[in-house]
């Protein structure tokens, strides 16, 4: 079992800047893959970002590719999404999850272990 604990949302203007945290506790960190999925009211969940158990790979969404970065330090359990260049459009609750074994994913239903989200507000 993986616990996962996101942090760091809040409330933010166009253009600013936010760095998301996502905290493990439970199995070997590095292990699994990460994922950062979110989900706006009245949408579906969608990938955002995904970083292989070492850190070497990464890949992401074509919406936040080039604002956005995924990293992962396991002596620390923790995995983050540092958010630049931010707009209204990226308002959303963010979720951290766990894949076992060291493959990257997009897809959801890959995922293992979901912490419960942090929410990303962005005024224009």
């Amino acid at each position: 079992q993986v616990q996962l604990v996101e942090s760091g949302g809040g409330l933010v203007q166009t253009g600013g800047s936010l760095r998301l945290s996502c905290a493990a506790s439970g199995r070997t960190f590095s292990n699994y893959a990460m994922g950062w999925f979110r989900q706006a009211p009245g949408k579906e969940r969608e990938f955002v970002a995904t970083i292989n158990w070492i850190g070497g790979t990464t890949y992401y969404a074509d919406s936040v590719k080039g604002r956005f970065t995924i990293s992962r330090d396991n002596a620390k359990n923790t995995a983050y999404l540092q958010m630049i260049s931010l707009k209204p459009e990226d308002t959303a609750v963010y979720s951290c999850a766990a894949r076992r074994g060291s493959r990257i994913s997009s897809r959801d239903g890959e995922y293992d272990y979901w912490g419960q989200g942090t929410q990303v507000t962005v005024s224009s």
